[in-house]
């Protein structure tokens, strides 16, 4: 008689399955959110990752619990999963829809009808640093990177939104507000020798969070919910549009210094 299997390897069989099913599909999966559902219910259930209930706080797992308790250094995180367009993982993306309710998905389907090779989106990262030093969780940045490439490749950027973290929101929530949006790295300015380079670092980001207040007050602000999470795995909602918008994040390094990043 084969021995149960332990929790621990319960949760890590669920991860490899979830993974290698977002390494297979090519956009939004069934598949990929069944496991993503197995794996928020296996969590919160057995005590592992970050749950949306009592346990994840109980067993000191939660955002806040991370942050001020473990200090445990997370670093950039690489999105492996978007049931749309990679852009949409953006914070800028959720704020640009707050802002634009009626339209927001008539312009996104115009640019995602854009066929490869002459639009290719991906990879995409994401590191969230809240300042752990004062033992609060009241300060800390969110920058969201987006690599977008047109033209076979000729033309390539990163497509940069910075957040302001503006505190948590619940144990498993953080409330941000975008606030710029820059391309960073422009391979054509780059072949402009040492003045594209100077252009590339030097030209200031657009305020993004400004311009999108002033058509609708308030929708720089957003809100993100982390329903599973551990050293090696996020998993992540648009408050907005809970079903809709799950991201799947795993960690690409470790940070440092007085913060931690998720």
């Amino acid at each position: 008689m084969s021995s149960p299997t332990s929790p621990s390897t319960r949760v890590e069989d669920c991860k490899r399955a979830l993974i290698r099913r977002c390494d297979d599909r090519g956009g939004g999966s069934p598949t990929v959110e069944d496991s993503i559902r197995e794996l928020e219910r296996l969590g919160e259930d057995l005590g592992f990752g970050q749950a949306s209930s009592m346990s994840g706080l109980i067993n000191g797992v939660c955002h806040a619990c991370i942050i001020v308790s473990l200090n445990i250094k997370y670093a950039a995180r690489e999105l492996v999963y978007s049931p749309d367009d990679v852009t949409r993982s953006s914070p800028f993306f959720w704020a640009f829809r707050r802002a634009f309710p009626d339209s927001s998905d008539q312009i996104f389907g115009i640019t995602d009808a854009i066929p490869a090779p002459l639009k290719v989106v991906g990879p995409a990262t994401q590191t969230i640093d809240v300042d752990s030093s004062s033992g609060s969780f009241s300060t800390g940045t969110l920058v969201s990177r987006v690599k977008v490439a047109t033209l076979g490749g000729v033309a390539s950027s990163i497509m940069t939104t910075r957040c302001t973290v503006l505190g948590a929101d619940g144990p498993d929530t953080l409330r941000m507000r975008v606030t710029s949006t820059k391309p960073e790295e422009s391979t054509i300015l780059s072949k402009l020798g040492p003045l594209g380079e100077f252009a590339n670092s030097s030209s200031p980001p657009f305020p993004s969070g400004d311009a999108l207040d002033r058509v609708a007050p308030g929708s720089s602000e957003v809100v993100m919910r982390t329903t599973y999470c551990d050293e090696g795995l996020r998993i992540s909602r648009n408050v907005d549009r809970p079903e809709e918008d799950v991201f799947v994040w795993k960690r690409v390094k470790f940070g440092s210094g007085n913060t931690v990043s998720l």
